[in-house]
C-alpha cells in the first residue's frame, strides 16, 4: 500500500481522500486502525500522509528532527504496534536532511536540546565519516541505526519474534518524491 501510494504521488495521480464529516465521525466512533507506523523526520518537505498518498486514520506518524528516537518516540511506536496492532513500522529518512547536515557541519558544536538529536546522528556519522559522500552515507546509516534501535526495544523485539511486527527503513528522494526501501 505504501509503495503504490508513493507511486501515485510521484506520478501526480493522488487519489481523492474522504476527509468529510462522515469519515471524521467514523474515526471518532470506531477508533483508528492505521496499517503502518511511520517514524520520520520533521522536515516539512516530507509529509508521510501525502508522500504515501494516505488518508485520515491510515498512518500512525511519529516525527522528530533527523528521524531519531528517544523514550517518548519509542513509547509512541510501542503504542502503535502493541495497542493498535499495527504490523509495519517504517523509519523514513530523506535526502538533504538538515539534522544530518547540522551534525556533520557543526563538529560537535551544537548546544541545547538539539544536541540530543545531533549526538544520535553523530554515532551514525562516526561509522561512515570516511565515505566519499559522507552526507548521503550518514543519512542512510541514521535510518538503519534508528530501525535497529526500534528493533532492540523490548516490546517491539517481542512483537517481531512473534511475527506480529516488521521494521523497515526507507529513504525519500527530495528531488523526485520517490521512496526507496533500504536493505
Amino acid at each position: 500500500r505504501l509503495m503504490a501510494g508513493n507511486k501515485r504521488f510521484v506520478e501526480g495521480t493522488l487519489t481523492a481522500k474522504d476527509i468529510g464529516e462522515s469519515r471524521i465521525r467514523d474515526l471518532s466512533d470506531n477508533g483508528q486502525h492505521p496499517f503502518a507506523v511511520v517514524v520520520c523526520c520533521s522536515d516539512s518537505r516530507v509529509p508521510p500522509e501525502i508522500v504515501f498518498d494516505q488518508g485520515l486514520g491510515e498512518l500512525f506518524v511519529v516525527r522528530t528532527a533527523g528521524n531519531v528516537v528517544d523514550d517518548v518516540a519509542l513509547g509512541s511506536v510501542e503504542y502503535g504496534a502493541e495497542h493498535l496492532g499495527i504490523p509495519l513500522i517504517v523509519v523514513l529518512g530523506h535526502e538533504k536532511c538538515g539534522a544530518v547536515r547540522a551534525t556533520i557541519d557543526a563538529h560537535g558544536g551544537v548546544h541545547g536540546c538539539i544536541k540530543a538529536i545531533t549526538d544520535k546522528i553523530g554515532r551514525s556519522y562516526d561509522k561512515v565519516c570516511e565515505s566519499r559522500n559522507a552526507y548521503e552515507a550518514c543519512e542512510d546509516e541514521n535510518i538503519r541505526d534508528t530501525a535497529a534501535e526500534i528493533r532492540s526495544n523490548t516490546v517491539i523485539k517481542h512483537l517481531i519474534r512473534s511475527g506480529k511486527v516488521e521494521v523497515v527503513g526507507a529513504k525519500y528522494a527530495i528531488g523526485t518524491g520517490k521512496v526507496t526501501f533500504l536493505s
